[in-house]
């Protein structure tokens, strides 16, 4: 198991690093043209916060694991990074961006069993 919870970890890295960085970098009407009409409903400085926060639970899911400074903290990356998609379901369904759904539930799911499992039966 604790292989699965390390793959699970590292796909959402990827994911929410590579996903963060952009929303962080990237000015929003750029992120609005590219197909991120959410933007639109938020500030640019909340875009960016947005952005940073995803990057944090992105270095959250591997950095304490592998440097072996306080463990317990890829846990609790995973539920924040749940909680985050939850928000983001939450936003793509009152603007009716039904598309974006699947991808926020799938990632939603994974943090889950990822903070299940490191903060549960399969912690550091």
């Amino acid at each position: 198991m604790n292989v699965i919870l390390w793959i699970i970890a590292a796909v959402l890295a990827l994911a929410f690093f590579a996903a963060g960085l952009m929303k962080a970098v990237q000015p929003k009407e750029k992120l609005a043209a590219s197909g991120m009409g959410w933007v639109e409903d938020f500030s640019p400085g909340m875009v960016k916060a947005i952005g940073i926060v995803e990057v944090l639970g992105a270095l959250g899911l591997v950095l304490p694991a592998l440097l072996d400074i306080a463990p317990v903290l890829v846990g609790w990356a995973a539920v924040g990074l749940a909680v985050t998609m939850l928000a983001a379901i939450g936003v793509h369904a009152r603007r009716k961006e039904t598309k974006a759904i699947p991808v926020n539930a799938v990632l939603l799911v994974l943090a889950a069993v990822a903070a299940w499992g490191r903060l549960g039966p399969h912690a550091f």
